[in-house]
């Protein structure tokens, strides 16, 4: 049973990694003719092109003018450039082993998990073929981990920037001048706003369709347009002398700068599913390097100049730098609405890992209700997240130093030396491979240590997006 054009296709196990429809690619050996209604529940290239930007811009692009702050003016674009390429680079090597797995096993789709399990029953090391399935437990749990926590940051954005809207209401004006600081009395404490936007979530998540979701990808991209339109249009007003500015930041905020960049390109556990949902597979690298490289660019335009803009009074979300008037208001509540609708992409990973296991146990007459509760407790979950830790800057460096460090820079080029381990790899790919993957375990380790010590002792300097969960008043900036 299925909501709302959901696929038909279930998995029975719950590490199958994202389940989808059976790909005709003409590069696969053993594809099976596609019922004409799968077809047309397929995705087109432009379809698919709005899901991986969707994907890609999230709460994390408003954090790169922080992020810049804390690695430097010059380092800073430097770094997040290199991240990117590499990003996508392991994106990329990502496809090209589930492909090479799929035909070797001839599998018309190889989801993430998969692609770890079947490597390892190929390596040379004997116990690792024997614990071959403990790579698919781990790349579904860091999945799962990683996306749940991404949709708890989103939770927390949405309601931060509505609280925002609500209570600066009676001092928000016509006229647009730069922000003073203010204290108010909060009005609602921000858990109510989060319980308030608890039930549209549930809602919205039993869309299953990735191509009924496109249409809500295209108006969450319209309005991010809109309000990414906005932002430019202030940040390249009277840009101050940035001489003063540092080259280089000290090494400590830098490793908070490579858990934000990290973050920021959130879309590598959608790579696989969008690929399969394709119409045509083989178009997706196009796909991929025309949407990563206009993400590239929005990404260090949008964190440099934010930076030049507001200097040392950068805030965790540059929506807080922002002028209190409404035009600019309009920025948090456009924003808003596209991460309301991303929820339900980033929602898509976990829940195509879950439910399908979940269902298996249950008798075929309760499955739908199953499915529903799944969903309704995975949402509810993410806001109780939300609720427990109220730093969304130290939110978005843990989950990426832990998780998305692990799957986006550290497992993709493991994964080749194992897949091509038999295929005569030269040198150079090797020691790439391995400089990448030491590079994601450097930024994992201690960036999950400056984050956990954030948390433990915040420094004076350390200014959160969230409006907060005080016992007393606000501090709002206007």
């Amino acid at each position: 049973m299925s909501l709302l054009g959901s696929d038909d296709s279930e998995s029975t196990s719950l590490l199958d990694g994202s389940k989808s429809l059976s790909e005709t690619s003409s590069n696969t050996t053993s594809s099976e003719p596609v019922h004409p209604a799968e077809e047309a529940n397929r995705l087109s290239m432009t379809q698919t092109l709005i899901h991986l930007l969707k994907c890609n811009i999230g709460t994390g692009l408003l954090g790169l003018p922080l992020a810049m702050k804390n690695a430097g003016i010059l380092v800073g674009p430097i770094s997040l450039l290199a991240i990117g390429i590499i990003t996508v680079h392991c994106m990329v090597i990502l496809l090209n082993c589930a492909h090479h797995l799929g035909q070797r096993l001839q599998k018309t789709f190889v989801s993430y998990g998969e692609a770890m399990m079947y490597s390892l029953e190929t390596c040379p090391n004997a116990w690792l073929r024997t614990h071959s399935v403990w790579g698919r437990y781990t790349v579904s749990f860091l999945l799962v981990t990683t996306q749940l926590g991404l949709c708890s940051a989103y939770f927390m954005f949405m309601a931060d920037n509505l609280q925002q809207i609500v209570e600066e209401a009676h001092v928000t004006s016509n006229t647009c001048q730069p922000r003073k600081i203010l204290v108010l009395t909060p009005i609602l404490d921000i858990r109510v706003y989060m319980l308030t936007i608890l039930p549209f979530l549930v809602l919205l998540v039993f869309i299953q369709n990735l191509r009924v979701l496109s249409v809500f990808s295209t108006l969450a991209n319209i309005t991010t347009l809109g309000s990414m339109a906005l932002i430019f249009e202030y940040i390249i007003q009277e840009v101050p002398d940035t001489s003063n500015l540092p080259l280089m930041a000290r090494w400590d905020t830098f490793l908070l700068f490579f858990g934000t960049a990290v973050f920021t390109f959130e879309g590598v556990g959608m790579v696989l599913p969008l690929k399969n949902q394709m119409k045509r597979p083989q178009q997706f690298s196009l796909v991929l390097y025309l949407g990563m490289s206009l993400v590239i660019v929005l990404f260090i335009c949008l964190g440099t100049l934010g930076y030049m803009k507001f200097g040392s009074n950068t805030q965790a979300s540059i929506t807080l730098n922002l002028p209190n008037c409404w035009l600019y208001q309009s920025v948090k509540l456009m924003y808003s609405i596209g991460i309301f609708f991303t929820y339900a992409l980033q929602f898509h990973v976990p829940a195509e890992i879950i439910i399908p296991f979940v269902v298996s146990q249950v008798p075929e007459s309760w499955a739908l209700f199953a499915e529903l509760s799944v969903r309704t407790a995975l949402v509810c979950l993410t806001c109780v997240s939300a609720i427990l830790i109220p730093r969304l800057d130290l939110i978005i460096s843990l989950v990426t130093s832990m998780s998305s460090s692990a799957l986006a820079l550290i497992i993709p080029p493991l994964l080749e030396l194992i897949t091509f381990y038999h295929e005569d790899m030269n040198c150079a790919t090797i020691a790439k491979d391995i400089m990448i993957s030491i590079l994601g375990l450097l930024g994992c380790v201690f960036g999950t240590y400056q984050a956990l010590q954030e948390f433990v002792q915040p420094s004076r300097h350390s200014i959160g997006n969230s409006t907060g969960v005080y016992a007393h008043h606000y501090l709002f900036l206007f």
